[in-house]
């Protein structure tokens, strides 16, 4: 006899029923009754009869629920599928409960015997579905039939049974299956009244706790959802908002590399050393320096001279001061060419600055060295030795006054003859400082003794120790000989430097003098030459007093120079620009050139070639064949008749003729002709213009030379000059005649080179030839030993 649900046993009743349905998890679902006949021990003790199809009355509990014992389908839930419905009927009692065979409803005794083992009868549907139930009056005879002791005792041991299970109830086993299907129990009703109300009730209840317990579990999977959205939204919130720091710092970066580039470089104040600023600069720098090389070792010999000006020196001493601090700030804003171009980065010119000789001897005389004299006396001078450091200021200076000036070789005389002077100042100097450190007036060698009034003077002693080291170095004249050992050194090393420097004189000045006289040499050189000729070849004396006498001109007129020699050693561009300058102002006042294209004038500028004419002298002659053109420069020319005297016109600068007759106008009465006599009145200086040099020119420029004859056309037909006929004829036959034999010409030229280089290629195939048949010959003569010895050298070779 089994316990069911909490522990309370009733009585047995057969019952031909429909299937209670219990609370359902899923209300959706409905579930199906199936008939079929059972044992229900009732949970409660309220009896409720009810009645089948077959009108027969039955009774169940009215408690919660009811179970069913030793069967195999009690209640099954039915779905849409079939076998998933069966599934879980089976399911659901099977698991509880093992299957009987069910007795047959003609065996009465059987009955009985299962009903006396505590078993009801298998009836299942899903084995046999064609049974039919037992009949109400089966039913009713087993209550009244022969063994109803049988019956009544095991009624009573279910009784006790039930009543001990009540005193030590046992605790059912945990069937989630059964939980999910039953439902959450409810407390136990205290009376009858309550189990009947609780009928209907607990229905409503356990779909209300269940429609609880399913919103709460809904609810937190909701908070959970939310509170998981919430994180990610924060995480991507938080993403986000990184991103976009990170964006702004790269827009920040941007913006500023953008202003960066945008900002143009603040400009800072640059020393172009090519400038005339750069060359005012040197000058000011260069007199503290030349001041310290003097002075500084003047007063440190002589003490006299710094005692008497103190207050003078240390004013100008500190002025030198500040323009060499200032002179250090200026060397490192100097630019330098880097790919040709100044830079002006400072940064870089510091840089460079730093790298330099210069910047160590710079910071070397910048030392404050005057400190000393707080401890040692304002008197001291020597320790400001350290400035002579900046003397390359001074050297430079030079350099460029050397290049700048218009009298280079006067200049370099008087430099040179400074330097000696600085020596000579210096070793006076030092004469008088080791007379002092020895004793004035103590042998014959060192400066006189002080003590008598004429030797005691500043002045006479500077005076005579530059005597002194006047003597000594320039070996002329003769001085005390020495005495002791200090005073041979000293004077031994004042003769090797005279010796060096009287070699620097004689050699700087002979370069010097012979440089300033090259171009008379070379001038005198020429006309020698002239003179030789002439005298060889008896020219008479008349026509050899006319070319001295051109000469003359030349020289005194300084037109000695070749142009074109001088020139020679400048880049094109260059030339031009100084032709330009020079002549194009006078190859402008010429008719025919005044609307011509600016490279036109400039190819022109350069083939420009002056000349020079005597009195006297024809530049032209009527009926000769005009070669150039003409421009005056200077001087007058004119138009005479064929005696020679008698004067038409006279051409002044910037008259011009002959332009037509190089041309070469179709068409022209007097051709390439000369029409009239062109005499010089004075000297002369002319521009010629070859008319090789002008066709040249115009060949780059087409549409400049059809301007130029249209010109020329419009001045002949206005002198009557010019016959229309030819002049508007076609092309003239002899012209194409002298065309078609330049072809010619041009053509046998073509084929003689093509000839030659034929033969050369059929020379050399043939070489080949014999070269490859050679080969050929070779390698059908070689044994294969040959060639494993050839690859076992190329593989030592390789190794």
């Amino acid at each position: 006899m089994d316990v069911l649900g909490d522990g309370q046993v009733s009585s047995p009743c057969l019952i031909w029923d429909l299937c209670a349905q219990p609370a359902r998890p899923h209300p959706a679902e409905p579930l199906l009754p199936i008939i079929t006949p059972q044992f229900f021990w009732t949970k409660g003790s309220n009896i409720i009869e009810e009645r089948d199809h077959d009108g027969v009355r039955h009774t169940r509990s009215a408690g919660e629920s009811f179970w069913c014992r030793n069967t195999e389908v009690g209640v099954k839930r039915l779905r849409a599928e079939p076998k998933e419905t069966e599934d879980m009927a089976k399911i659901g009692c099977a698991k509880s409960f093992p299957t009987r065979p069910r007795p047959s409803s003609s065996r009465p005794g059987d009955e009985l015997a299962v009903i006396e083992n505590g078993d009801s009868r298998a009836a299942s549907l899903s084995e046999d579905n064609s049974e039919t139930p037992l009949s109400s009056e089966a039913r009713r005879d087993s209550f009244a039939g022969a063994r109803a002791m049988a019956r009544l005792s095991h009624f009573s041991s279910m009784l006790w049974n039930w009543a001990s299970h009540r005193v030590n109830p046992e605790t059912e086993r945990h069937d989630s299956f059964l939980e999910r299907f039953r439902g959450p129990e409810l407390k136990e009703p205290s009376g009858r009244e309550s189990n009947a109300a609780s009928v209907g009730q607990s229905a409503a209840a356990r779909k209300r706790n269940k429609k609880e317990e399913i919103k709460k579990e809904e609810e937190k999977k909701e908070e959970e959802k939310k509170d998981e959205e919430k994180k990610d939204e924060e995480k991507k919130d938080e993403k986000k908002e990184e991103k976009k720091e990170e964006k702004k710092d790269e827009k920040k970066d941007d913006k500023k590399d953008d202003k960066k580039k945008e900002e143009p470089p603040k400009e800072i104040w640059i020393m172009d050393p090519a400038t005339d600023q750069y060359y005012r600069w040197l000058t000011i720098i260069a007199g503290p320096v030349f001041y310290n090389l003097m002075m500084i070792v003047t007063r440190s010999c002589f003490n006299e001279l710094q005692e008497s000006y103190t207050n003078l020196w240390l004013f100008l001493d500190y002025t030198t001061d500040i323009i060499y601090f200032t002179d250090t700030f200026v060397r490192s804003r100097t630019g330098y060419l880097e790919q040709g171009l100044l830079v002006k980065d400072g940064a870089k010119l510091r840089n460079q600055y730093s790298t330099t000789s210069q910047f160590k001897y710079d910071m070397i005389s910048m030392i404050p060295t005057d400190l000393l004299f707080l401890k040692f006396g304002y008197n001291n001078p020597e320790f400001r030795f350290n400035r002579l450091c900046k003397i390359s200021r001074l050297f430079e200076f030079f350099e460029r006054t050397e290049t700048r000036t218009s009298f280079p070789n006067m200049f370099r005389i008087s430099n040179l003859v400074l330097y000696i002077l600085i020596i000579i100042h210096w070793n006076a100097c030092m004469f008088f400082a080791i007379s002092k450190t020895i004793g004035f007036g103590t042998d014959t060698w060192v400066y006189p003794n002080i003590s008598h009034p004429e030797h005691g003077r500043l002045a006479r002693k500077y005076i005579y120790s530059l005597y002194w080291s006047t003597l000594t170095l320039t070996t002329i004249g003769e001085t005390p000989a020495p005495v002791r050992d200090i005073e041979f050194v000293f004077v031994i090393a004042d003769f090797l430097t005279g010796v060096l420097i009287f070699a620097s004189i004689v050699g700087n000045v002979g370069a010097m003098i012979s440089n300033m006289n090259a171009s008379r040499a070379e001038f005198q050189a020429k006309i020698d030459s002239i003179k030789q000729y002439m005298q060889f070849r008896k020219v008479t004396k008349e026509l050899e007093a006319r070319v001295i006498k051109w000469f003359d001109y030349l020289w005194t007129e300084k037109k000695t120079c070749d142009e074109k020699e001088v020139l020679k050693n400048l880049p094109d561009k260059l030339k031009a620009e100084i032709a330009i300058n020079v002549h194009l102002d006078t190859l402008k006042k010429v008719r025919i050139f005044q609307d011509c294209e600016a490279g036109l004038l400039i190819e022109l500028v350069l083939k420009l070639q002056p000349q020079v004419f005597s009195p006297g002298d024809y530049i032209c002659k009527k009926g000769d064949i005009g070669r150039e053109m003409y421009i005056i420069k200077e001087g007058k020319l004119a138009v005479v008749a064929d005696d020679g005297v008698t004067q038409f016109v006279v051409l002044s600068d910037g008259a011009y003729f002959g332009e037509i007759s190089i041309l070469g106008i179709k068409g022209s009465k007097a051709g390439n002709r000369r029409t009239a006599n062109i005499r010089s009145v004075g000297y002369s200086d002319l521009f010629a213009l070859s008319k090789d040099d002008l066709m040249e020119a115009l060949t780059e420029y087409p549409d400049a030379k059809k301007a130029l004859e249209e010109k020329g056309k419009a001045i002949l037909m206005k002198d009557n000059l010019i016959d229309e006929a030819i002049a508007n004829a076609g092309a003239d036959p002899k012209d194409l005649e002298e065309k078609i034999l330049k072809l010619q010409g041009n053509l046998d030229v073509v084929q003689g080179k093509f000839a030659q280089l034929m033969a050369e290629f059929t020379s050399g195939q043939s070489r080949m030839k014999q070269r490859v048949s050679e080969m050929e010959a070779k390698v059908k003569s070689m044994r294969p030993e040959d060639l494993s010895e050839v690859v076992a050298d190329k593989d030592k070779k390789v190794q």
